[in-house]
């Protein structure tokens, strides 16, 4: 895994706890998913999760903890390889009247 430069952690986190997410590359065990071996394929592109806990990595970088409900795994994603699956929503609607 290869990090940029910037320290992530200086901002806000990308994503929010519940936001659903749309992987955007495959991601493939680092060695770090216990029960699986390295290399073997966690998420294809495309599949969809809710954010389940925000860590961080070596005090750089957010980990986002990624639910993808239909394999029912909990996977550890870097924010660039997330994109939002929907426009969040306003929680207060706005009245149009």
């Amino acid at each position: 895994m290869r990090l940029s430069e910037d320290i992530e952690i200086d901002s806000p986190p990308s994503f929010e706890l519940g936001n659903r997410v749309r992987v955007k590359k495959l991601i493939r065990n680092d060695g770090t998913f216990p029960g699986k071996d390295r290399g073997e394929i966690l998420a294809q592109a495309g599949d969809i999760g809710f954010i389940a806990s925000i860590g961080t990595y070596l005090q750089r970088s957010y980990v986002y903890s990624v639910h993808f409900l239909e394999s029912n795994k909990v996977v550890g994603c870097l924010g660039r390889e997330l994109e939002l699956a929907e426009d969040p929503s306003p929680l207060i609607e706005p009245d149009l009247d």
